[in-house]
């Protein structure tokens, strides 16, 4: 049954496979006009077709969060298509070249986390801020980060990963100071963990489904007036810092 104003706009990088694309589908299970984010032309366009053939109003964005421009256009095109936007959901991230399975820090190349932190950190404050003005056209804008609890200080989960982690420790903390700078608005930004997910990022050896990794997603991206801003959270709820 759907259940949000047709009218409203979503917005999420990466959208063409994975978690990504089980978000875009499920915003568009619930109403939402889904802006598919991704760089690749022929599997943006395969997303798109998959979506609109499952009932949802989807159109495709070009996207590279590592460029200015390619950001800037794809912000032009979202305004085009729906004059404003309701949801971001910021997923596009990679993990970096591992050695063994690691990124150990004590041999860590210092190129190999110059290149993960601009997709996970720098490309994510790249397509908020470009997306900014379309979103305060909102009534109730949502942005939404996909981090991992890998980023957690508190939990160190997963294996060794040096570049990846410390990517979502900064991504959580500029989740928060973009939630302090919001404060006064009806703008609400939160992060997300999806957990183990069963997607090319893990091999596909993991617990979880795409599905069930995009529901924390959903329910941040759909928030009341009035819900939590500046959080991390996941299925159970607030994940420790």
């Amino acid at each position: 049954m759907r259940c949000v104003n047709v009218a409203k706009t979503a917005l999420v990088t990466g959208a063409n496979k994975g978690i990504g694309f089980a978000i875009a589908r499920g915003l568009g299970d619930i109403g939402f006009r889904v802006a598919v984010g991704a760089r690749d032309d022929a599997r943006r366009k395969e997303a798109v077709e998959r979506l609109r053939a499952a009932g949802t109003d989807a159109f495709g964005v070009a996207l590279d969060v590592t460029s200015d421009d390619s950001v800037a256009a794809a912000a032009a095109t979202v305004e085009r298509a729906a004059g404003s936007l309701d949801v971001l959901v910021n997923n596009a991230g990679i993990a970096g070249r591992v050695d063994g399975g690691r990124q150990d820090p004590t041999t860590l190349d210092l190129n190999v986390v110059r290149t993960v932190l601009e997709t996970n950190v720098f490309g994510v404050v790249r397509v908020t801020n470009a997306m900014l003005p379309l979103l305060r056209r909102s009534d109730a804008p949502r942005i939404v980060n996909m981090s991992s609890n890998m980023g957690s200080l508190a939990l160190r989960t997963g294996p060794l990963l040096a570049a990846y982690a410390s990517s979502k420790t900064m991504l959580n903390s500029i989740t928060v100071q973009y939630a302090r700078r919001f404060s006064d608005t009806n703008i609400i930004v939160n992060a997300a963990c999806p957990g183990h997910v069963a997607t090319d990022f893990t091999g596909f050896d993991a617990p979880r489904t795409p599905e069930q990794g995009a529901a924390i997603a959903i329910r941040l991206a759909t928030l009341p007036d009035g819900g939590p801003s500046g959080g991390f959270f996941d299925d159970g709820g607030a994940v420790p810092w």
